[in-house]
């Protein structure tokens, strides 16, 4: 069974010399328990798994699931290239206890939308927990379109997926050829808004993961309530950071990159997540103050 609700990306916590800190984990990961969230996702994108050996993916993900204590969904990210890989990176999230799996279609090599259909089959084949496929074109240059998605769904092989695409039809088209049965994600938050009010299970983005307190009120506010004007509210709160967030993403500048904003922002207002992976390099002063007022406004203690 997969969870609705608010996902959130845990993030990776490291040194500023690269060195991964696995002693940060239990009490970002208490943090974002106590915000609510339904449930968390280690090794997302937010988790900078393209900066890990295998080795340190597996322990990142005992990190969590050790700190979890069976309190919240775990949906572990066991992307890969290479099929052997997700699978051996999947049965291990298995057998350590994860709930489900997010896996991102096979990167850089762009293979073909049969040959990616048949990573899936695959993976699905080789565990019995369920997998959500993670829709990423702007990461993998993969098209999976609703036809395939559907395939994947009525064959087994995928139980949900978290939908980034900037157009905010493709979660309302994936939600009615499936009628809901397919578990669906908004995945970017520029689309959350208009995912949700489409009938989106669940929400797994930056704003989930930065302020999962305000995130699950918007959530609810929609989903279960259904006050749209209530949520337009809230929304005009949480749009700021948004588009601060994901300027980069939406061409809107070089810098600041969101992982460095995501990392600003929790060392800001939670227990320390440590520093992005180089490249990507910590937010430069400016930003963070932009960003502090930001968190302010939202309703958050900010810790300078």
């Amino acid at each position: 069974m997969l969870v609705d609700g608010i996902v959130a990306s845990s993030v990776t916590p490291f040194s500023s010399s690269g060195e991964l800190r696995l002693d940060l984990v239990p009490a970002h990961v208490d943090w974002l328990i106590s915000e609510g969230v339904q449930g968390i996702s280690p090794l997302g994108s937010s988790g900078e798994f393209v900066g890990l050996e295998l080795d340190d993916r597996k322990r990142l993900i005992e990190a969590v699931l050790a700190a979890n204590a069976g309190r919240v969904h775990i949906m572990a990210g066991t992307h890969h290239y290479s099929t052997n890989a997700a699978i051996d990176l999947s049965r291990h999230a298995e057998q350590a206890g994860a709930n489900s799996l997010l896996i991102v279609p096979p990167y850089y090599m762009h293979p073909s939308i049969s040959q990616t259909m048949d990573h899936y089959r695959k993976l699905a084949d080789s565990v019995g927990i369920p997998i959500v496929l993670y829709y990423n074109f702007g990461g993998t240059n993969v098209d999976l379109r609703t036809e395939h998605l559907v395939k994947l769904f009525e064959e087994g092989a995928i139980a949900g997926v978290k939908m980034s695409n900037g157009n905010p039809d493709r979660i309302c088209e994936l939600l009615q050829a499936t009628d809901r049965r397919l578990v669906v994600y908004a995945g970017l938050d520029f689309v959350a808004f208009e995912g949700l009010c489409h009938g989106a299970h669940g929400w797994i983005s930056a704003l989930p993961s930065i302020v999962p307190g305000a995130a699950r009120r918007l959530y609810e506010t929609i989903a279960l309530q259904g006050d749209l004007p209530a949520a337009r509210l809230q929304w005009q709160a949480l749009a700021p950071l948004m588009r601060l967030v994901f300027r980069e993403h939406m061409g809107g500048g070089n810098d600041p990159n969101w992982m460095s904003i995501m990392k600003a922002a929790l060392n800001m207002i939670g227990p320390s997540v440590g520093e992005p992976l180089l490249p990507i390099q910590p937010l430069d002063a400016e930003t963070k103050r932009t960003l502090a007022a930001m968190l302010r406004r939202i309703g958050y203690q900010v810790q300078e």
